[in-house]
């Protein structure tokens, strides 16, 4: 089997569950190009923990870690399958890497797992083991944690990570809207395609110095940490793609990255 990529979704609010838009098509389209991975491993921005946190559950509940939404958003099940020999494995192999993991055997699926997921693989039946991040150790540190779990994707098993390209929720009462988008949105954005397309990982992983409109657009970390991790799981030699899912509110990108492993350049050699 050739390794599958690993992706970095936008997830938007949690009403993306009923009103999916056109990141719900971008994700069926995922969906429908990929082989049927083994299981899905997904660190979200929505399960912040001081260590690496891995949830192992056998049925893990829908949790749903919002309010002052509609009722029917509230009555939402994601009930796919959990895979505990799977989260073993990513123990192991976060232990390996000397990153101190520990299992939660009753972690359930918050919204920044199951609403993507509920789009790409709404029939809820790909095994799923969530994975927390670890908003007070940086982006470095969400990185090293993507290439500790390199290893999966060569055995069909489908990492991402799900935050938001863009985040910041003060802006809400900002009277941003889709003819009046945000300055550092499209900048920042920007930003974000041209170091992944450059392969420039030093720049991303010092994006708060680096990026324009950085504190505007992640007044707090924990949404874009999980791009790191679905980066580095890509392996050392990376080819991204950006694809485009749209603006929500004037304010928050739905942009999804593809990470490939980019292929071995190989040194012709002369037959005599």
């Amino acid at each position: 089997m050739n390794a599958l990529p690993s992706f970095y979704v936008s997830h938007g609010s949690p009403m993306t569950a009923l009103h999916p838009g056109l990141v719900g098509k971008r994700l069926a389209g995922i969906a429908a190009e990929l082989p049927r991975p083994k299981a899905v491993v997904i660190a979200t921005a929505h399960w912040l923990a001081h260590q690496p946190s891995v949830g192992g559950a056998t049925r893990p509940e829908t949790i749903h870690d919002f309010y002052g939404f509609p009722r029917e958003l509230f009555e939402v099940q994601y009930p796919a399958p959990g895979a505990p020999e799977v989260a073993a494995q990513v123990m192991q192999l976060l232990d390996h890497a000397g990153l101190a993991p520990r299992l939660d055997p009753t972690q359930g699926l918050d919204h920044g797992a199951w609403v993507p997921l509920r789009l790409l693989y709404p029939q809820a039946d790909i095994p799923v083991v969530p994975l927390s991040i670890q908003p007070n150790l940086g982006p470095a540190h969400q990185y090293a944690v993507g290439r500790a779990l390199a290893p999966l994707r060569e055995q069909g098993i489908l990492v991402i990570g799900s935050g938001s390209i863009t985040h910041n929720l003060h802006d809400f009462r900002a009277g941003y809207s889709e003819t009046n988008e945000a300055p550092y949105l499209r900048p920042f954005i920007g930003w974000i395609e041209q170091k992944i397309n450059a392969g420039d990982i030093e720049a991303l992983l010092d994006y708060r110095r680096q990026a324009p409109g950085a504190a505007r657009a992640h007044p707090t970390d924990e949404h874009l940490l999980p791009l790191y991790v679905a980066l580095g799981a890509a392996g050392e030699q990376v080819e991204g793609q950006r694809i485009d899912a749209g603006i929500e509110f004037g304010f928050m990108a739905m942009d999804i990255y593809r990470f490939d492993s980019a292929p071995v350049a190989r040194t012709a050699t002369t037959h005599r």
